[in-house]
């Protein structure tokens, strides 16, 4: 790590950010964090993500990479210790498949419920329930996805254990159900109390008054 240059471009309230400042932290690697205004795009977020223009980017000695699955992978292969993904091949592709899971299925639908209003609500709430109890499938009876410890899926899902709490108060819906998914409810508070994890989560109260301000602007749009 000596003489690495090591940046990660983000935004306090993004979760896709956080992923990446979770694996940082478990691989005990220093970086730079540089915060965007992301209704005033740096110079730097354009030259490094030209493509999608968002967060986050890691930056490794003026190389950058976007898309945090991406990033939590290349993460793991440059620096090897404290592995993130699994070592055996099957158990890597599964990590994968459940990681594509939660952004292709599990997320949409609770950004759905949160922008949505009336009978488009209640439906995206109930694909979300579903993808969720999906997901604790392949938690099962272990304490992390990973295992004893925290690991690829972990730091892909865990964020939603608080934002998706946060779309339920806002939205006033109902999306992780202690009562039909104990496991995963139970999961969500093992990673997000996890020390390490712990302190890079941003403030449950500053959050829930920046997302109230996003509601207002997504619904008032699509009225």
């Amino acid at each position: 790590m000596s003489g690495e240059s090591v940046k990660l471009l983000g935004y306090w309230a993004s979760p896709l950010a956080l992923r990446v400042k979770w694996a940082l932290k478990l691989k005990e690697i220093e970086y730079q964090y540089v915060e965007e205004d992301l209704q005033n795009k740096s110079p730097l977020l354009l030259r490094y993500n030209p493509v999608h223009k968002k967060v986050p980017v890691l930056v490794h000695d003026g190389k950058p990479v976007a898309e945090s699955l991406i990033i939590l992978e290349y993460i793991d292969e440059t620096w090897k210790h404290n592995p993130i993904l699994p070592q055996d091949p099957y158990e890597r592709a599964q990590a994968r498949f459940w990681a594509g899971f939660i952004d292709e299925k599990c997320v949409p639908a609770i950004m759905s419920a949160f922008t949505n209003q009336g009978e488009e609500k209640e439906k995206a709430a109930k694909e979300a329930r579903e993808n969720l109890k999906t997901l604790e499938s392949a938690l099962g009876g272990k304490d992390f996805f990973g295992g004893e410890t925290v690991g690829f899926v972990d730091i892909a899902a865990g964020w939603i254990g608080l934002w998706a709490r946060i779309v339920e108060e806002i939205a006033d819906v109902n999306l992780i159900d202690a009562e039909t998914m104990p496991l995963l409810n139970a999961w969500f508070g093992r990673v997000l109390e996890a020390p390490v994890l712990k302190e890079c989560v941003p403030p449950r109260d500053k959050l829930l008054e920046h997302s109230r301000g996003f509601h207002k602007i997504l619904t008032a749009a699509s009225s």
